[in-house]
């Protein structure tokens, strides 16, 4: 409660400090008061624990990005893949596709002019063929 004058939505339950943290006008000096033995911490680890707080839902998202591109780096592009049959990609896109014929969707991906917006469309298509092939 001591914090509450300080935040523009005031806490009214118990908190973790890296939860505290993460409100954009709570600053680790504030939270150094409440921890004992603080004067034992220097200021980098300090700041880097304020740093790792404020941002750490962006570093999970950009973590998960980062995972998801590795599973579909080894995703199988078929040799016959109708590049003209994939809904949404663009006539530039679908030509350097065709021209390329990547292996896998990485490879797809490392071609200039090829969007992740278009990858996820390749992703998405090769869904559907692979669902429509076990129904059939």
């Amino acid at each position: 409660k001591a914090l509450n004058p300080l935040m523009v939505n005031p806490i009214n339950h118990e908190h973790r400090f890296a939860d505290l943290l993460k409100r954009p006008e709570i600053e680790i000096k504030h939270l150094m008061p409440f921890i004992e033995s603080s004067e034992s911490f220097s200021e980098r680890a300090c700041e880097q624990v304020e740093i790792n707080s404020k941002y750490s839902g962006y570093l999970s998202r950009q973590q998960d990005e980062i995972n998801k591109a590795q599973k579909n780096e080894t995703t199988v592009l078929p040799d016959d893949m109708d590049y003209t049959s994939v809904k949404g990609l663009s006539n530039e896109v679908r030509q350097k596709l065709l021209d390329v014929r990547p292996a896998t969707v990485g490879q797809a991906g490392r071609i200039s002019g090829v969007t992740p917006a278009a990858i996820s469309l390749l992703l998405v298509h090769l869904k559907r063929q692979s669902m429509t092939k076990k129904s059939a």
